[in-house]
């Protein structure tokens, strides 16, 4: 069996590369539909063009940031769970 059998089917970089491709181009998609598909808002902002689309990309950058945050502050050191050695 050759070497690119054995490696996963997501960890091979075509794959990767197209599935990026492809979530882009649904995005692209996704974003042009709302000038086809008229958006009724309830405040102003959310009936902008592509309101959506930064909206959840500023809400997930916020998320992972703070995540980070999160486990810098809960991170424990590398020998917490090793036994004490005066024990």
């Amino acid at each position: 069996m050759s070497d690119e059998h054995r490696v996963q089917f997501l960890s091979r970089p075509r794959v990767v590369r197209r599935l990026w491709w492809l979530f882009a181009v649904l995005l692209a998609l996704t974003v042009l539909a709302q000038a086809v598909f008229y958006v009724k808002g309830y405040f102003t902002v959310d009936g902008w063009f592509g309101f959506g689309a930064v909206y959840g990309f500023l809400c997930c950058l916020l998320m992972v940031l703070l995540a980070r945050v999160l486990g810098a502050v809960l991170k424990r050191p590398r020998d917490y769970y090793r036994e004490r050695d005066d024990a």
